[in-house]
């Protein structure tokens, strides 16, 4: 009950009839870089503080920031 890959063709052949291929490679590309700065963004915010110092003195709280020992 699933598509059946002559079905699939069939429906990739009229999508490119319909948008044609320039306008589908360009939006290929789009969502590539979309998912390529996701990923990014997420490497980025793993390594991210939760609470800067500034943020910290903001609020009169102590923050430790954690060696490298404890990241591994």
């Amino acid at each position: 009950m699933g598509i059946s890959p002559t079905q699939l063709i069939i429906v990739l052949v009229i999508v490119a009839l319909v948008f044609g291929t320039k306008k589908l490679r360009n939006m290929g590309g789009d969502i590539g870089g979309a998912v390529k700065g996701f990923k990014q963004a997420m490497r980025d915010k793993e390594n991210a503080p939760l609470v800067t110092q500034e943020t910290a003195e903001m609020f009169d709280v102590h923050v430790e920031t954690p060696t490298a020992k404890e990241q591994a």
